[in-house]
Order: structure tokens, then C-alpha cells, then sequence
């Protein structure tokens, strides 16, 4: 398809019918050299989404003519495409890798159909851990001429913002059924942000979901992985956002893409994979090895919030740290324990006074994980500055099926070789649960393009040292660096690493700005 004189598309089909029939903005311009029809059509919206709903899912829109892109960032051109294809139809999966800008390609798409009338209000629902530090954020950013607020917390707070005057409204997940009525008809536009949080059909939230979501609702679907772990998945997304494409019942669908050798064990048919393609239609894809444009590293912040416990935990000792600072000048020795032990409680686990390891519920933060380590198109590793929560952090990820080692300080040198040269050569591990220190330095693990930081460590040099594990010259992959918070500590020590600061004297002021908190 060629854009002609930015006022005409210039589109080569079989049978010009197709389209003069169907656009009446269209005229027929005879056959090329090869016998094609060639047909011209002004180039709008109206008319791109008619040509994307014939069959030709790239048609681009007139975004890329009309619209300035406002925001401190400069999009990338994958970033440009993706919303040009988001905004030339109204049901379309995004399936690009994370780190390649999903989230800044849906704010501009929204804000160019918010500019033209035909989308009034947008519904973002993402997981808790994303809502501040990636939506919220971005918006502030790239559309900070638009209003935005978080729906969350108890249901009247939910219901407020909701009813609020919010051009783009963020939820999460299992808050829909909690507010689903109040949901009903106010958002034109529904964006489900890492969509497998509804791939199965029998959920509540799936179908809280699908009532809010009328024939008339625009909805985008956005995951790096769909059906990653069975083609079976693709029902519950497909049903949500093009029920035409899948059969009316979910054991119809699973009998098309599946094979069953005994009563408890299903394998994929042999045209699965075609299948899932048809029905998770229409879609866009970019890998970051796709985004040429894009920066070796991005780097990204989830905030998750402590559980109960850990809030608990969190505040008690707080307070007691307020007693014995107070009247005493405060040693960085005494800064640097105080904090640690807040970054202990915020992993999941610390050691009491005796010696002994105290556990902690941190059950949201190995959720994030375990989302990340699927989401994630290549290898892993998952930094976790304290030896007492690494052995957490590895039961789960086991326990949800990926293969896992752990590099600690008393893994021996050999063990820790095979280990590196495993996750280098081999198909297994998947993922390496590392405290920061034993592989900061002298380590290639290009296998990984992605590195989980499950806390924040204390020491720049220790920082830049593990990240670089994965930024080798044997690197083939663009990378992704995850930061992973939940307490105001632990996002103070992260833009103290940043900023490469974390001498003495900071310490000493992390500690004073958090117990002042």
C-alpha cells in the first residue's frame, strides 16, 4: 500500500470491487504490470478502517499525517506504526515484546482519536504494579494535557474517580467486578494491559469484563506472549475482543487446538499455531530486536504494593528506629542497618535479633516476578540482594514451572561455573536467581535479556557491575532492567543508584527523609 501526496492510498488487490463497492471515497486507476488492480482512496480514518476491516490490516492512518505527538519523548518509529495500526481498527491485539513502548504508542493512539472526537473516554486496566509507575507516569508525560486518575482503594474511592472528569481512568484487574456498574457504558475506548490476566473465560474478572465491553466498545488487548503456555489460552482473549473467530464454547475451541494422549495430558495439534494466529486477529508485533531505534537498555519501574504483613512489619520497625534515633546523632553504620532491615522486610524476609530468618507474606512481589519471567521472550535472571529471600524467590518460580538455579555465596566456584555455562549453552535453566554480588563481576550471561532487580542493593559499583552481566559484546538482544519497589525506601535507593549516590553522607539522608515519612 503507498501513500499518495499524503491525501490518497494507492492499494493493489485481486478484485478492485472489493473496495470501490465498499468505500465510495475510492476510484479505480486500471492493473499494474502483473495484473493487479490498483485503487486510490482519500486517505481518513473512516476510510482506513474500512480498508483494515476488508482484510488489509496494515492500512495505515492518517496519524502519521495529522497528528504532533506531544510529550517530552520522541516516538520511536515502531511506536508510530503500532498506533497508527491500534487507531485504524477498533478490536486489535498488540503483542510487541515488553520494553519495546507498548504503553506510549496506546496514550498517543487515544489522545489522536480523543482529539478528533471519536473517543471520549478511555479505561486502562492493568495490573496494580503498573498503574503509577508505568501508565500514570506516561501519561504525565506524553499527554499531560489530558486528565488521568488511579481507581483504587475502597469502592467508593473506585466509584469517585470513575465518575470523576478523567479523560483516562486506570483500574486494575480484579477492582472491574468490585465496580462493574459503575463501569457500564462511560468508556468508549478499553485498553487491557497484559491481557493474559484474562485469557480464561470461566474467571470472574473475564466476565465482569466481558459484560462492560458492548459490540460498540473500541478494545485493544496488549501482551508480549499470547498462548505461551498453551494454545488452549487464546480463547479467553479471542472471545473478549473477536468472539467470531472462536466457536461459542471453550471445549470446542480446545478440541481444534489441542490432542488428548490420556485423560490428563493434552499436547498441541500439529496446526495449532495457525490456528491461535487466525483467531488472535487483528494484530501487531515488534520484537525489540524488530526496533532498531530503540536504546540498548530500557530501563523499568513496577511498584508493588507490601502485603498486609509486611506493612505491619514495615512500620513497627519504623517506629522503633524513631525512638532510638531520637536526640542521637545518627552514623552512617547506623543509617546503613536501618535501612537494610526495611529492605530485608520489603523482600521478604530479615533476620531477627538472634540470627534466625524471619519470613514475610510477599506474595505480590513473587506474582510480579513470575509475570515478568513469562512475559519475558528470552532468558532471566532475578537479582535479590538478600540470601534469605533468594531461596523464596526460586521456590516460586519453580513451583510455577520454569527452571531455575541459584547463584548465592555458598554455591562453590564449580558448581557456579556448570551453572553460567549451562544458562549459556543449554535450554535449561530458564532462570537464574543471583545474589547481586556473586556474579557482578567477570560473568557473561548474554542468554538473558532481561535482568529482575527483586530489591534494590546498597552499592553503585555492585549496580552497574550486574547489570552489565547482560550487556556484553555477545549480546544479541535488545535488554529490559525491571525494578522492582514497594516501600518509599526502596525508591529512594534507586535513585540514589541512578545518580550514582550512595556514599555516606546519602545514607544518612535516606535514612532521615524515610523516618520523617
Amino acid at each position: 500500500m503507498e501513500i499518495i501526496e499524503d491525501r490518497g492510498l494507492l492499494v493493489r488487490v485481486r478484485d478492485q470491487e472489493k473496495i470501490t463497492n465498499a468505500i465510495q471515497q475510492s476510484r479505480y486507476m486500471g492493473c499494474d504490470e502483473n495484473g493487479t488492480d490498483k485503487v486510490l482512496v482519500k486517505w481518513t480514518l473512516d476510510n482506513a478502517r474500512k480498508l483494515a476491516n476488508l482484510g488489509l490490516r496494515r492500512t495505515p492512518s492518517p496519524i502519521l499525517r495529522d497528528y504532533n505527538w506531544p510529550g517530552v519523548f520522541k516516538p520511536y518509529d515502531h511506536q508510530r506504526q503500532t498506533a497508527s495500526f491500534l487507531t485504524a481498527n477498533n478490536r486489535a491485539f498488540c503483542f510487541s515484546e515488553q520494553g519495546t513502548g507498548k504503553t506510549g504508542a496506546v496514550i498517543w493512539a487515544a489522545d489522536y482519536l480523543m482529539n478528533l472526537g471519536d473517543v471520549k473516554r478511555v479505561l486502562i486496566i492493568s495490573p496494580l504494579s503498573i498503574m503509577h509507575s508505568a501508565w500514570m507516569t506516561d501519561i504525565f508525560k506524553i499527554a499531560m494535557h489530558r486528565r488521568a486518575a488511579v481507581a483504587h482503594g475502597t469502592r467508593e474511592t473506585r466509584k469517585k474517580v470513575i465518575n470523576g472528569n478523567y479523560d483516562f481512568v486506570i483500574i486494575n484487574y480484579d477492582g472491574i467486578p468490585l465496580v462493574e456498574n459503575e463501569l457500564k457504558g462511560k468508556f468508549d475506548l478499553v485498553v487491557a494491559d497484559e491481557a493474559n490476566f484474562v485469557k480464561t473465560a470461566t474467571t470472574r474478572r473475564w466476565k465482569a469484563l466481558n459484560r462492560i465491553v458492548s459490540p460498540e466498545t473500541k478494545l485493544w488487548m496488549l501482551t508480549g506472549t499470547p498462548a505461551a503456555q498453551s494454545p488452549a489460552d487464546a480463547y479467553g482473549l479471542a472471545k473478549l475482543a473477536v468472539p467470531q473467530r472462536v466457536p461459542p464454547y471453550f471445549t470446542s475451541w480446545k478440541n481444534r487446538v489441542m490432542v488428548r494422549l490420556s485423560q490428563f495430558k493434552w499436547v498441541p495439534a500439529p496446526d495449532a499455531t495457525r490456528l491461535v494466529n487466525a483467531a488472535l486477529q487483528p494484530a501487531i508485533r515488534y520484537t525489540k530486536a524488530d526496533c532498531l531505534d530503540l536504546p540498548p537498555i530500557t530501563y523499568v519501574t513496577r511498584e508493588i504494593e507490601l502485603t498486609a504483613q509486611q506493612k505491619k512489619y514495615y512500620k513497627q520497625l519504623k517506629k522503633q528506629m524513631l525512638i532510638e534515633a531520637a536526640g542521637e546523632s545518627i552514623s552512617a553504620v547506623h543509617a546503613a542497618a536501618g535501612l537494610n532491615k526495611l529492605l530485608q522486610i520489603s523482600c521478604g524476609a530479615a533476620y531477627s535479633d538472634d540470627g534466625e530468618t524471619v519470613q514475610f507474606d510477599a506474595k505480590n512481589r513473587l506474582d510480579e516476578v513470575s509475570e515478568v519471567v513469562q512475559e519475558a521472550s528470552h532468558k532471566v535472571i532475578v537479582f535479590v540482594p538478600f540470601r534469605h529471600a533468594i531461596d523464596i524467590v526460586a521456590d516460586r518460580l519453580r513451583k510455577d514451572g520454569f527452571s531455575t538455579e541459584i547463584v548465592n555465596g555458598s554455591v562453590s566456584m564449580k558448581a557456579r561455573t556448570k551453572i553460567f555455562r549451562d544458562f549459556q549453552e543449554s535450554d535449561d535453566p530458564r532462570v537464574l536467581v543471583v545474589q547481586p554480588q556473586s556474579a557482578s563481576h567477570g560473568v557473561t550471561l548474554t542468554a538473558a535479556d532481561t535482568i529482575v532487580w527483586f530489591g534494590p542493593v546498597a552499592s553503585v559499583e555492585t549496580w552497574l557491575q550486574a547489570n552489565e552481566r547482560i550487556n556484553r559484546p555477545s549480546q544479541e538482544n535488545k535488554m529490559t532492567v525491571i525494578k522492582i519497589y514497594g516501600s518509599e525506601v526502596e525508591k529512594r535507593v534507586y535513585d540514589a543508584l541512578e545518580s550514582k549516590e550512595t556514599n555516606q553522607k546519602t545514607l544518612v539522608a535516606l535514612y532521615e527523609q524515610e523516618l520523617k515519612s
